[in-house]
């Protein structure tokens, strides 16, 4: 399984792509090394800075006929990544 599994295209993540900052998630027993290298494979970019998030996925419940049926969404880690002065990734150039 590859270290990147999605960019984060939020809104907070996206304001900061101007600044060099991209957000991805990634797997959850990925270092920081690891990621930086994927990062530079992937997109062509030199990394300065790698920053990691673990979240606990989010409680779920749903009211049926039946039951209550509770659950919890899946965690994820989260990758915070500053690129070097100039350099841009473009993730919509495949559409």
């Amino acid at each position: 399984m590859s270290v990147l599994q999605q960019p984060l295209v939020t809104e907070k993540v996206s304001a900061q792509n101007e600044q060099g900052v991209y957000g991805f998630i990634v797997d959850k027993t990925a270092n920081k090394v690891e990621i930086k290298r994927a990062v530079e494979e992937m997109y062509g970019v030199k990394v300065d800075g790698v920053r990691t998030m673990r979240y606990l996925g989010k409680m779920k419940t749903r009211y049926t006929k039946s039951a209550i049926v509770k659950g919890r969404k899946p965690s994820f880690k989260k990758a915070i990544v500053k690129v070097a002065e100039g350099e841009v990734i473009d993730f919509y150039s495949g559409i």
